[in-house]
């Protein structure tokens, strides 16, 4: 009878130890989400990057308050994410912030994370081009993150207000076909066939005005690229 009863005593210990584990792993889960109430330095980062974009007003305090809350709506909104002010995977990658909470600036996951999205970008961009001129869009967007007059990351870049109609579209959200991963990554080894311009347009669907005023350097394919 004792040893039935240590048993018993024995198994609950073990259930109990593991439902306590699950909780834990959970409650974990839900944490590496900054949301409403969170604080951090990821919070930090994330009132930065959309101060820098025109979403958030107020200070970079690292609190997730109500206006940053309304920031991130305002950001997923723009960029065809479910807008929950919830800064999840999906927002952290279209922001530029790896799930760890780190800027993507030198970082192996940041890295990949501008892999992405500048493959996306491109694809959506200028897929049906020529490869050269693939590579020569997304070097644009890292030419721009390298001048003082644009974002410094990738992501700011390409979700800078206004800045790509395949933003504006949704086309961004597309999955890139290979030849536009193989176009985003020679650029980011250092490939420039636009030779450092920091704009271009096809004539044949630019509808603005200011564009036709910028001084044209080279045409590849469709796009005509100027600074």
């Amino acid at each position: 009878m004792k040893k039935v009863i240590i048993f018993g005593i024995s198994i609950f210990l073990l259930l109990f130890g593991y439902v306590y584990y699950l909780k834990t792993v959970e409650n974990a889960s839900l944490e590496v989400l900054s949301r409403y109430g969170s604080t951090g330095e990821e919070v930090k980062q994330i009132q930065t990057r959309l101060k820098e974009w025109g979403y958030y007003k107020g200070n970079v305090d690292g609190i997730y308050g109500s206006a940053t809350q309304k920031a991130v709506k305002d950001f997923q909104r723009a960029n065809g994410l479910a807008a929950d002010g919830i800064a999840g995977e999906k927002t952290l990658e279209a922001i530029g912030i790896s799930s760890s909470g780190s800027s993507s600036s030198g970082q192996t996951s940041s890295n990949s994370s501008d892999l992405n999205l500048l493959s996306r970008l491109v694809y959506g961009e200028a897929r049906g081009e020529e490869y050269i001129g693939q590579v020569a869009v997304a070097a644009v967007v890292l030419n721009r993150v390298d001048s003082p007059n644009f974002p410094n990351t990738v992501a700011g870049v390409i979700y800078q207000n206004g800045a790509f109609d395949v933003v504006s579209d949704g086309q961004i959200n597309l999955s890139p076909n290979k030849t536009a991963i193989s176009a985003a990554q020679d650029a980011l080894n250092g490939w420039d066939p636009s030779n450092g311009a920091l704009y271009y347009y096809n004539p044949a669907t630019a509808t603005s005005s200011w564009i036709w005023s910028r001084k044209v350097t080279l045409t590849i394919g469709r796009h005509r690229f100027c600074v």
